[in-house]
């Protein structure tokens, strides 16, 4: 009897696992098409893209670059046939996402940078996917010349749905959907340390000063950056009346920062010369990791915020450094090498 047991036990866990292995052999979930860029806790996917790329010559041009988004098609088995996909520019979307984060307070909205009459932006209606194979990549070109990063660009995105046609968008919406937050950098770009920067009312410094931890610096061009002024930041709505503009010239390894601003309504007037250099070390315990330190020193200048209290006007004084770390990995193309802002 036990004998005769034992059999019956053998047999199933037989065919129980040629039950399992042939399930295996089938597509166990729908072949929908997406993108691959998920969302932060602000509802984007934060993209950074380089403000200029080499051309065949190994010149850059100024403000010309791209950027390749990958977009998969699911399943637990690869992809057996070709077809073409229609992505299209979404506002849509954006404004959804606008509405639902922001209501009625227009002002915080997110800018859409896909409309054509901006022409920041261009990518192809449609994307060819090859039998065995479940990722390609969609090419955005952008042309950040003239761009004015105090606004808020975002590039939306969608996956369109076409009934005639031999693929289906992935049903969850974040999926079908990109929504790009875009950030074009150079060389002297990011978020800075700014424990080191020090914001005093002007007349009454020894009370103590204002430090941001962070302060980013926003693209203009390949060798200038902007910083909001003191301890504005891109959460305040008048910002765009507050840049301090900083454009370095030097060496390779440093040189001179020369801060200005465009609004006669701060008042600006730098009291220093800055100066910057950089630092470049390899990480002991990573050896193919890079570190690069830009550090701007004298930073000293007065600006005036004529906004923020109605009918009043507060004289500040801007004095200390500023530090950028970026880590590279050295494996990769120099193109693709920032894992870290």
């Amino acid at each position: 009897m036990q004998k005769i047991y034992t059999l019956i036990v053998l047999m199933a866990v037989v065919l129980l696992g040629t039950s399992c292995n042939d399930e295996w052999k089938e597509e166990q979930y729908d072949h929908y098409i997406g993108f691959r860029s998920p969302l932060n806790n602000k509802g984007v996917t934060e993209i950074y893209v380089p403000f200029s790329r080499k051309g065949a010559d190994g010149a850059s041009a100024e403000g010309i670059s791209n950027y390749q988004i990958p977009m998969i098609v699911s399943g637990s088995t690869t992809n057996q046939q070709n077809f073409t996909v229609k992505v299209a520019h979404d506002p849509d979307t954006l404004q959804t996402l606008n509405i639902a984060r922001y209501q009625h307070r227009t002002d915080l909205f997110y800018d859409d940078m896909g409309k054509k009459e901006l022409g920041f932006v261009d990518f192809p209606g449609t994307i060819d996917f090859k039998a065995g194979e479940d990722v390609t990549l969609l090419n955005l070109k952008f042309d950040f010349r003239g761009i004015d990063m105090s606004k808020k660009w975002v590039l939306p995105l969608t996956v369109v749905n076409d009934p005639s046609a031999d693929y289906k968008p992935h049903p969850r919406k974040n999926y079908d959907k990109a929504i790009l937050r875009i950030y074009p950098f150079n060389d002297f770009s990011g978020n800075y340390s700014g424990t080191a920067l020090l914001n005093f009312v002007k007349g009454d410094e020894g009370s103590g000063s204002i430090v941001a931890n962070t302060v980013t610096g926003y693209v203009v061009d390949d060798n200038t950056v902007f910083f909001y002024a003191g301890n504005i930041d891109e959460d305040r709505t008048d910002r765009a009346n507050y840049k301090v503009f900083a454009e370095f010239n030097g060496a390779e390894t440093g040189g001179v920062v020369n801060f200005s601003a465009e609004n006669p309504s701060m008042e600006f007037k730098n009291n220093k010369e800055a100066s910057y250099r950089i630092i470049e070390e390899m990480d002991a315990i990573r050896p193919y990791l890079k570190r690069r330190y830009v550090i701007i020193n004298n930073i000293d200048y007065e600006y005036t915020d004529y906004t923020s209290v109605p009918g009043s006007e507060i004289n500040y004084i801007v004095r200390g450094s500023l530090t950028l770390v970026r880590t590279f990995n050295t494996q990769v193309p120099d193109e693709d090498q920032a894992i870290e802002w």
